[in-house]
């Protein structure tokens, strides 16, 4: 069990006593977990055709933080309930609802909007400066439009979960852990990595509609054995609800080199073992470019993780600072 010590004494890791309590802390800290333009709506109403495939969501996430806006379906889980097998078939559920009755889940959208005056206020915000007529236009197009995509919430996350969901869908399904920690008095904390926050170094001046390229580091010897020799790069996270929208991969070596150095095509992203990660596979050779390089006490620090951006910017820049 985890600890958090803070001057007021240490937070020991705690269980939620139901999913109604994991659900009630989600509404505690949604602001933040979320971030200031996406609308959180738990919305427990069923979904399917008529004598068909039909469940309840516990949710619904809208991201409006770039110029294509995206919906999440969203499921809440506790790993004390054995989540693995549950959460791949609500999932797979949820995908095959949504197909077959999109008409309900936008009239349910439609209404929970219309009953928030400051989520309304949000939306035709967004429609009207993203080229969207109205509010049934912007979600005639997050539902009919836009890529299905999944949102697990879960308070702890078990060992294989991510590898289940990697190879079980092709869609987008990301995954969020929300943990608990309370005092000796009762008093609660929350520890989380907000919703796809390591994008958000890379949204400006582009955004994550736009993003088709990821950026890998890597050492001289991985570079010619593995990234030039196997025509691939394995072992790397990456979100899935971007990993449709990737077509390039682009190459920053390390130190003493610390520049971005070559370019390839991706054929397909694939699994990697069992370890929740994937491999990138080239459909031809990596080609040079640049070098766009890391300037010493620039804004951009040298590269430690994968970074997102689109080739466009790549192939206009000097150095990292013109990316990012």
């Amino acid at each position: 069990m985890g600890l958090i010590w803070t001057q007021n004494g240490p937070y020991h890791q705690a269980t939620y006593q139901s999913k109604a309590d994991l659900e009630s802390a989600i509404l505690q800290v949604q602001q933040l977990l979320f971030g200031a333009n996406r609308i959180y709506l738990p919305i427990k109403k069923k979904i399917g055709s008529k004598g068909g495939v039909c469940n309840i969501p516990d949710g619904y996430l809208i991201d409006l933080t770039g110029k294509q806006p995206r919906l999440y379906v969203v499921e809440n889980e506790l790993a004390a309930h054995d989540p693995l097998r549950h959460i791949a078939v609500q999932i797979l559920q949820f995908s095959l609802s949504f197909e077959s009755e999109g008409r309900g889940v936008k009239a349910i959208l439609f209404s929970a909007i219309q009953d928030h005056p400051q989520f309304l206020s949000k939306c035709e915000a967004y429609a009207h400066t993203h080229q969207f007529r109205n509010l049934d236009h912007l979600l005639e197009h997050l539902v009919f439009e836009s890529p299905f995509a999944a949102l697990v919430i879960i308070d702890e996350l078990p060992e294989n979960l991510e590898n289940v969901l990697v190879k079980k869908f092709q869609f987008g399904v990301e995954v969020l852990e929300l943990a608990k920690y309370e005092n000796d008095t009762g008093d609660s904390l929350f520890r989380f990595e907000p919703f796809l926050a390591d994008l958000e170094q890379d949204l400006a001046p582009s955004d994550t509609g736009e993003f088709d390229t990821v950026v890998v580091p890597a050492r001289s010897y991985g570079v010619a054995e593995t990234f030039l020799g196997e025509n691939r790069w394995h072992a790397i996270r990456i979100h899935a609800t971007m990993r449709p929208q990737i077509k390039y991969l682009a190459l920053y070596q390390v130190a003493p080199i610390s520049a971005i150095t070559h370019i390839a095509s991706v054929k397909s992203i694939e699994p990697w073992k069992d370890t929740g990660k994937y491999v990138v596979n080239f459909s031809s050779p990596a080609q040079e470019i640049g070098p766009i390089k890391h300037v010493k006490k620039g804004r951009v620090k040298a590269l430690l993780n994968i970074r997102y951006t689109t080739r466009t910017r790549l192939e206009n820049a000097k150095t990292l600072d013109d990316i990012w």
